[in-house]
């Protein structure tokens, strides 16, 4: 009985593997840290091998129209070579108040040598600003380019309430602003060096307060240990009365 149940709930795991593993096998975008509204982030594209005979050689990310942003710089990955592609704006965005006229629409990703072998991941790590204030989210569309030459478009757009297509593109969701919508500036970092001492403090008290529950703890477990030993010497010294009786 209990083997029929393990082959069961093994069958059931493996069903469930087997269909929840190709969203696992998707191109997706995640922030390395908090991606805010109307600050900056760097974002990570992440690209799985989902063949047994071919490597990734290539990604293009275009980026979003709607909600152009200003800044945007890749970072090298050892083996690959990166092009940015600007296209101009019909609406001019301001940054640091300078009015901008054009703005990235596209990365792409070529590799120099085998790329992303199969049964390997690979992240494109960007650094994109200023982030919309009147997002909730941004949409990245991703091309996968195989040495076999298979393309592979990640270009569906998940809609909410409804089931997620089969190449859903790259979804970045935006969180809430902070008070000032921007990065925290030098008053920030001398409230928290002014803090730090307190910190500080509260660790040491800490510290201490750790170190008296060791001693402590120490004590009663030698107390215990006497304890102990002395019950069985008494439980022997009785058996062997019993025993001469």
């Amino acid at each position: 009985m209990k083997a029929s149940r393990i082959a069961a709930a093994g069958a059931a795991g493996a069903a469930v593997l087997v269909l929840s593993s190709p969203a696992f096998a998707h191109v997706t975008v995640q922030p390395e840290g908090p991606a805010a509204k109307g600050g900056y982030a760097v974002v990570d594209f992440k690209v799985p091998n989902e063949r047994d005979n071919a490597s990734t050689t290539k990604l293009e990310v275009s980026f979003p129209t709607d909600h152009p942003l200003a800044s945007v710089m890749p970072e090298p990955v050892a083996g690959w070579t990166v092009k940015v592609t600007k296209s101009r704006l019909d609406k001019p965005l301001e940054l640091h108040g300078e009015k901008i006229d054009e703005a990235v629409t596209k990365v792409t990703w070529t590799a120099d040598g085998k790329g992303i072998q199969p049964g390997f991941f690979q992240k494109f790590p960007v650094s994109v600003g200023a982030l919309p204030e009147d997002a909730d989210q941004l949409v990245f569309k991703a091309i996968q380019t195989y040495s076999n030459d298979e393309v592979v478009r990640w270009i569906e757009v998940p809609q909410e309430g409804q089931e997620e297509p089969d190449n859903p593109a790259p979804v970045l969701k935006l969180s809430a602003a902070s008070e000032d919508g921007h990065a925290h500036d030098s008053s920030d970092e001398e409230a928290s060096d002014e803090a730090r001492p307190a910190a500080t403090d509260t660790a040491a008290e800490e510290e201490d307060s750790s170190d008296g529950t060791d001693t402590t703890a120490r004590v009663l477990g030698i107390v215990g240990i006497v304890v102990g030993a002395v019950g069985v010497a008494y439980g022997v010294l009785a058996q062997r009365r019993r025993a001469g009786a």
